[in-house]
């Protein structure tokens, strides 16, 4: 069973804790992680492109001149996509990119990246990261002690004056241990975990 370190924000190794083998020693599936980061990816996508037809452009409701006899080509209508000022042939039309990816598929994929992370040493567990006010200088004084540089904070449950003192810091993010997703994972060098949200992860991912 895995153990790791439990630190509090001075960088003291405080404690230790027994990590889930299911969760954080599971074997590393590429394959799955790179299906849900494309399936993330795509459901970013608006999908709001959007041309207009030659139905769909005003005006071009006379025939431009009659069928024979005039020496020119056919025409039916001046807003024929051939014409200047017509309709686009095959243009794009909203629509969603969304993919589908089983629960399943979901779930060991990220298994996978935090087995992948706390393998590679790039997950450290602080017992608490106490705040009574809103200060940004502090929270980048203990990213500093850390030496963490692009970093993502997994926490247990809403921590308002945590959360407001990191929002301006270039490279931090901070998500709710049930909003931990395996882009963010990847993207981010350095995932940092409160005590607390190990437990929570553990248990949504075993159940």
């Amino acid at each position: 069973m895995p153990v790791a370190g439990v630190y509090d924000i001075e960088n003291k190794r405080v404690a230790e804790i027994e990590l889930s083998e299911a969760v954080f020693g599971a074997p590393v599936n590429e394959d799955v992680i790179y299906e849900v980061v494309r399936m993330q990816m795509a459901a970013r996508r608006s999908g709001t492109a959007c041309t207009k037809g030659r139905s769909d452009v005003s005006g071009g409701g006379k025939k431009p001149w009659r069928q024979k006899g005039t020496g020119r080509a056919r025409a039916g209508h001046s807003r024929s996509p051939i014409w200047k000022g017509g309709g686009v042939v095959f243009g794009p039309t909203p629509h969603g990119y969304d993919l589908k990816v089983s629960k399943k598929v979901r779930r060991l994929a990220l298994i996978s990246a935090l087995s992948m992370k706390f393998r590679e040493e790039r997950m450290t567990i602080l017992r608490d990261f106490p705040m009574e006010e809103i200060k940004t200088q502090k929270f980048q004084q203990v990213i500093d002690r850390f030496g963490f540089k692009k970093t993502l904070f997994v926490i247990d449950m809403p921590r308002p004056v945590l959360e407001k003192s990191s929002r301006n810091i270039p490279d931090v993010k901070m998500v709710r241990s049930e909003g931990i997703n395996v882009y963010d994972l990847l993207k981010y060098d350095h995932v940092v975990l409160l005590e607390p949200s190990v437990h929570n992860i553990e248990g949504a991912l075993i159940s």
